[in-house]
């Protein structure tokens, strides 16, 4: 198998599920004379024409709004916003129609598009290019939600996303995109929305995270590794549906639970896990669930990018805590 970073698996994706299908089609700001901004769509345009490979004007609102219109007249087009700081002018369309659709028609029409936008910090990038507002899609009914972290689970998750029949985000952690590279299966293959995996095992703690908090939680559990906690770290993969069982399965087994994320702290996803784990777990847990989170400012530009972001002697601090209850 090739060896690929997240980068490159979402060019694979794209390239193999555009010479599969020809409906569907990418368009969005610099997607087809450059190749996007980071070079996710680079030689697609070559392959397939300019009329499967679009560059939009720079209107957010007008890339989701005409995504909507092809998606109801049979295409499956992938849309690129350049970072999920520039969406807040697209996300109206998102909500007021792509979500809607389905049951604004009583199931005669659906919305197969997916935004895939890069999201998140850690690259010393400008104001509204580092952000981190997953939970406003996933608060959303009728998105999907999905945010890879490896490269092989770029590939099947995009694959999957853009066969689904209704509006897919698409998230792609920013630092991930060139930060490390695994072996990702050619040709066919997908991973299905809505399962977590268990990045690694463990018996002590499980700590749950999605992008780029999965390495910094598998960085952390191998440190307490020499402390004697064995921790469980899961990778949700997809926010929305929402793997509980993989999560409920864990902390019933270890009695701890600590909950990593990048976003601010109020009103995070991890809130809602903890939430959910309270309900379903609280016979079985030893301690108090624990989050781990940035912090309640706009993110810092990048002198200060470092101490906003958790890393793994965050996660470490957490842990020592709840063993220590």
């Amino acid at each position: 198998m090739p060896m690929m970073n997240n980068i490159q698996a979402v060019n694979d994706a794209l390239m193999y599920e555009m010479e599969k299908d020809k409906s569907v089609m990418v368009l969005g700001e610099d997607v087809a004379q450059i190749g996007g901004v980071f070079r996710g769509t680079s030689g697609l345009l070559d392959k397939f024409g300019s009329e499967r490979v679009v560059d939009t004007p720079l209107s957010e609102n007008g890339i989701i709004g005409t995504s909507v219109g092809l998606a109801l007249n049979g295409m499956k087009p992938v849309a690129e916003i350049q970072f999920s700081g520039f969406i807040y002018a697209g996300y109206d369309q998102l909500v007021s129609h792509a979500s809607r659709l389905r049951q604004r028609s009583m199931g005669r029409f659906h919305v197969p598009l997916v935004v895939r936008m890069p999201n998140g910090g850690g690259v010393r990038a400008l104001e509204h290019h580092s952000e981190s507002y997953e939970t406003i899609f996933i608060h959303v009914p009728g998105l999907k939600v999905v945010y890879p972290c490896t490269p092989s689970d770029v590939k099947g998750l995009l694959t999957s996303s853009i066969r689904d029949p209704d509006p897919v985000v698409f998230l792609e952690h920013i630092k991930l995109y060139r930060s490390f590279r695994e072996e990702v299966p050619e040709g066919e293959y997908t991973v299905p929305i809505g399962k977590g995996r268990i990045a690694r095992k463990g018996k002590d703690v499980t700590i749950v995270a999605w992008g780029a908090m999965v390495n910094v939680s598998l960085e952390a559990a191998k440190k307490l590794e020499q402390n004697d906690i064995e921790a469980e770290v899961i990778d949700l993969r997809t926010l929305k549906p929402l793997d509980k069982g993989i999560i409920l399965d864990s902390v019933k087994r270890t009695g701890r639970a600590v909950i990593v994320e990048e976003s601010q702290r109020i009103s995070g996803y991890a809130s809602y896990l903890s939430a959910i784990i309270g309900e379903q777990c609280l016979l079985y847990l030893k301690a108090p669930v624990s989050r781990v989170s940035g912090y309640d400012i706009k993110f810092p530009l990048y002198r200060l990018e470092e101490k906003y972001l958790p890393g793994p002697e965050s996660v470490i601090h957490a842990v020592n805590n709840i063993m220590s209850f």
